[in-house]
């Protein structure tokens, strides 16, 4: 390496997850430290995008299949594969030990990003199950395909499971990924995307990266 990592930052964040940033910077520990940095810092300002579309998206979907069965605990009548029976038996399980009887709205808050984009799946029969009948109206902005709609969504799951778990980021095509969270959120509601849009930080984040990593502007979060 060119240089030397502060021994409180070896401890404190670990060097397994520091070499990762340490090859990302070609071998030079100050500048590892400042992708790291900015990596916290471009995190943080996607995390309120993530929260307004996976807060949108989960409203929208238990709307729809609470029509559609006519009951708040849908997920007892609806075809849920062995997966999604599994998630929502975790969820319930989870409930059951806070002090107080389980509501249909305690198992939706508690039920992963991840389960609620796999109802928009090809999967076990799901396209047919659910996306044709009853969740496309979830989109009311939305004419596209399925199949599209599903691909972006599946990016965002892990770019919000990557953020949530202090993962890098950095090397994804960030802007491209904020688009997606707009446009997908603007096929919920267009309102809350306009909304979150005029609080968002992320821009001047990324247009400070050359200097964040360079050393002229120090990260912030």
């Amino acid at each position: 390496m060119a240089n030397r990592l502060p021994e409180w930052i070896l401890r404190d964040l670990s060097l397994p997850r520091l070499k990762r940033y340490i090859r990302a910077a070609h071998g030079d520990a100050r500048a590892a430290e400042r992708l790291y940095w900015w990596n916290v810092e471009v995190s943080a300002t996607l995390l309120g995008p993530l929260h307004c579309l996976e807060l949108a998206l989960r409203n929208a979907l238990h709307s729809a299949l609470v029509r559609h069965h006519g009951r708040p605990d849908w997920w007892a009548v609806a075809p849920l594969n062995e997966r999604g029976r599994r998630l929502v038996d975790d969820a319930h399980r989870t409930c059951g030990r806070r002090p107080r009887p389980t509501r249909p709205d305690d198992v939706v808050a508690e039920l992963s990003f991840g389960f609620w984009v796999s109802l928009i799946s090809h999967g076990s029969g799901y396209d047919r199950m659910f996306w044709v009948p009853v969740l496309h109206s979830a989109f009311p902005h939305y004419r596209g395909r399925r199949d599209r709609l599903y691909r972006d969504l599946t990016s965002l799951v892990l770019l919000r499971n990557r953020v949530m778990h202090h993962e890098p980021v950095h090397h994804r095509h960030l802007a491209a990924d904020h688009d997606t969270i707009y446009r997908v959120l603007g096929y919920v509601s267009p309102e809350l995307a306009k909304e979150a849009v005029a609080m968002d930080r992320f821009p001047a984040v990324l247009a400070g990266r050359v200097d964040a990593l360079g050393g002229s502007r120090p990260p912030r979060f």
